[in-house]
């Protein structure tokens, strides 16, 4: 998309839709990774229209999440109310996010490369914060291999993930699951084709 002045602006205006663009059905690599979860409160980050929060509240967890952009907010707590669960969505950017300490069992994060190599350390820190001893951090997002393919994502090198970003973003992590893949992903019109794919799931140590 061209025209826009800011990220915000071109986000709001790809969420002006009946359409949930990246599909109501949850993300694939988070479903497979459910019986890793604990029990208890989950926080979804960048939850856009909401598909992954209300999985989760489906699946009887307390759910928490947020997104930048009030369109996306009003289609996840519409998809939660359609399918009779509670999430407590809000708007907001990650730096203005109440990321109170050691207050979540699970942290989810699925797609959420939309900052650079920076940024996207203090994200990580701030995940690390919120997040309980013991509890765990599950990241999907597109690897470097992404760039071969137009199927989604940031487009960017420097916003992909590759192994060594997230086992030295999360040292003292007992990492579940750590895989870099090919597969093709259907979540709706944004996210469609082949695609390049990091999978981490993490536990961290008391």
């Amino acid at each position: 998309m061209t025209g826009f002045k800011n990220p915000k602006e071109r986000w709001s205006q790809r969420f002006q839709t009946e359409e949930y663009i990246f599909g109501e059905m949850p993300n694939e690599y988070l479903v497979s990774q459910l019986s890793q979860l604990k029990s208890g409160k989950v926080l979804a980050i960048a939850d856009g229209e909401g598909r992954n929060g209300v999985w989760l509240a489906q699946q009887g967890f307390d759910v928490d999440s947020f997104d930048f952009i009030q369109s996306a907010v009003d289609k996840a707590n519409k998809l939660a109310h359609a399918t009779n669960v509670n999430v407590n969505a809000v708007c907001s950017d990650w730096q203005n996010f109440d990321w109170k300490p050691a207050s979540y069992d699970n942290i989810v994060g699925v797609f959420f490369q939309f900052v650079g190599p920076e940024e996207r350390a203090q994200i990580f820190e701030k995940m690390d914060l919120a997040l309980k001893p013991g509890g765990v951090l599950i990241i999907q997002g597109y690897s470097t291999e992404q760039l071969k393919y137009n199927t989604g994502g940031p487009g960017k090198l420097d916003h992909l993930y590759d192994e060594a970003i997230l086992r030295d973003a999360f040292p003292a992590y007992e990492v579940l699951d750590m895989r870099v893949y090919e597969a093709e992903i259907h979540e709706g019109s944004a996210h469609k084709g082949m695609s390049g794919l990091l999978g981490f799931v993490g536990r961290k140590k008391h």
